[in-house]
């Protein structure tokens, strides 16, 4: 899930001041979350184990990492998800992933544009994507507030291959600006889609995807979900953080992890997804995209830890992680039998601790998870 703004916020009736101010959480936000990441928290994901062969029948070389998403082809079956834009300083930050990312072959999404969409003055924070990035696959980023002539501005804004439309109730709520009528957001994003020039993806901002608002988001017409899980960068804390009076701090850890919303919508009882699906939150490690692989993730996106390498070491830095991640990558598929992706279905899967626990009373069949391979 993204480490930074991906709120739209509450319209007042002074633009100027609102796009100002919106501009400048941007950048709090920033630092908040910077703040509040602990590289070395456990994580969600670490509930997903694989049961280990000692002759898999493999070899580095011959690993395809590749992966069909959205009808396109993706060099790798990671990318780096929605970030930030609109101010000077989130600009640059845009710049050098965009740069780390085509220079190692990932894709690439933006933050939230709706600054841009009130202040053309700010355009250029965000279409400094597809410059750095010419040949890679870049999604937009809107929520489900805008009307579908500014969703198609934010696609042309970045030449973008898809559309990503944040969902952030869980963010909004506590946001002393945030939005506070969520009734229309479902019709919203049915225009959206409908409108939309390239396929869309709806994406949590890292409080999960339950398997009935997935089910509601194929009815829509999008084309995708990122379930973006929590565990990682945490929109109610970042909130919280910002509020002097303490409201709505026992909200902090709401949501499913990744891990069990890929459980719920691909191996409970509904059976597999109805649009395609992607993965994110609290993803740290190259072991961390081959178990949302594994579970059934097209892809699997990070932000925060890419952001905090990028914030910490540069953007050289963040080129050599984002290629030592491919070659894990390909050393973990080895490791397990999987020459290609879609191999990684047919992995034993052994899933303990809290996610297990939850799982069962979603009615997953985990001991079915365990014996795949046979």
């Amino acid at each position: 899930m993204s480490p930074v703004d991906q709120s739209g916020g509450a319209e007042t009736a002074q633009p100027g001041v609102a796009v100002s101010a919106h501009a400048e959480r941007k950048d709090e936000h920033v630092r908040l979350a910077m703040s509040l990441h602990a590289p070395g928290k456990t994580t969600p994901w670490a509930d997903i184990s694989f049961l280990h062969h000692a002759l898999p029948g493999t070899a580095l070389d011959a690993v395809d990492l590749s992966t069909r998403v959205l009808g396109s082809s993706w060099q790798v079956p990671f990318y780096v998800n929605a970030m930030t834009g609109g101010t000077e300083s989130t600009g640059r930050l845009n710049a050098a992933l965009a740069e780390a990312a085509a220079a190692a072959g990932v894709a690439i999404a933006s933050g939230s544009q709706h600054v841009a969409l009130r202040d053309r003055a700010r355009e250029d924070t965000f279409r400094i994507i597809r410059r750095t990035a010419p040949g890679a696959f870049v999604l937009a980023n809107v929520g489900p507030t805008v009307a579908p002539d500014d969703a198609a501005r934010a696609v042309e804004m970045l030449e973008a291959d898809a559309l990503q439309v944040h969902v952030n109730v869980a963010q909004e709520v506590p946001m002393p600006e945030g939005d506070r009528d969520f009734s229309g957001w479902a019709g919203r994003i049915a225009q959206i889609a409908d409108a939309a020039q390239v396929p869309v993806v709806v994406k949590e901002v890292g409080f999960g995807l339950s398997r009935r608002t997935v089910d509601l988001l194929a009815s829509l017409g999008v084309a995708a979900a990122d379930v973006a899980g929590n565990g990682g960068t945490d929109f109610v804390a970042i909130e919280t953080a910002r509020r002097e009076d303490g409201a709505y701090r026992d909200l902090v850890g709401w949501g499913q992890s990744a891990a069990l919303c890929l459980l719920e919508c691909l191996h409970g009882p509904a059976g597999s997804a109805p649009v395609e699906l992607l993965a994110s939150g609290a993803v740290r490690t190259p072991l961390d995209v081959v178990r949302g692989l594994a579970l059934g993730a097209r892809a699997v996106g990070a932000s925060g830890h890419f952001m905090r390498t990028l914030t910490e070491s540069g953007p050289e830095a963040l080129y050599r992680e984002l290629v030592s991640w491919k070659e894990q990558v390909r050393g973990i598929m080895a490791l397990l039998g999987a020459s290609r992706v879609e191999d990684l279905a047919c992995t034993d899967l052994l899933v303990t601790g809290a996610t297990a626990e939850r799982a069962r009373l979603l009615s997953v069949d985990l001991p079915a998870l365990a014996r795949r391979s046979a």
